[in-house]
This record gives C-alpha cells, sequence and structure tokens, in this order.
C-alpha cells in the first residue's frame, strides 16, 4: 500500500514537473496576447480621432479655417492680430 501510494506521488511530481513549465509560458502568453488587446484598441481609437478629422478637413470649412487659424497661423486680408507675449521675471 505505501510503495502503490509512493509511486502515486513521484508519478504526480514528475508530470507535474513535465506541464508547470508549459503552464507558465501559457500564462506569459495570455498577459502578451491582453497587452496587444489593450494596444489594438487604444489604436483604434486614434485612427477613429484621425479619420474623424480627416472627415471634417474634407467637408467642413469652417473647422479648415479654425486649424489653418490655430496651427498655421494664417489671417483673412485686412485683419491685425496682435500677439500678447508674457514678460519673463528675472
Amino acid at each position: 500500500m505505501l510503495k502503490n501510494a509512493l509511486s502515486l506521488f513521484v508519478l504526480t511530481v514528475v508530470i507535474l514537473l513535465c506541464f508547470l513549465p508549459s503552464y507558465s509560458t501559457m500564462q506569459d502568453l495570455k498577459l502578451k496576447n491582453r497587452e496587444y488587446e489593450n494596444r489594438i484598441t487604444a489604436l483604434e481609437v486614434k485612427n477613429k480621432k484621425y479619420e474623424d478629422e480627416m472627415r471634417m478637413l474634407q467637408t467642413d470649412p469652417d473647422y479648415v479655417e479654425k486649424v489653418g487659424r490655430e496651427t498655421m497661423g494664417l489671417v483673412r486680408p485686412g485683419e491685425t492680430v496682435y500677439r500678447i507675449v508674457p514678460v519673463t521675471q528675472k
């Protein structure tokens, strides 16, 4: 009886030693897969934002004007731009 219990214990330990490394590898791969899914979701959101901006640039003249004024400093003919420069204190 003791011999059967010991052989069963040894067999169980051998099986665990064989499958434990593959189990930890599988857990690592699941974690990486989750991280990649999160990155994909974030990139899809970013891509959607860029698609919306592209659509607005193609269809909305007011948005084109706003972007031109804010990013490129464009002005209409006859407009005067006053830039306020903060004073640096010494």
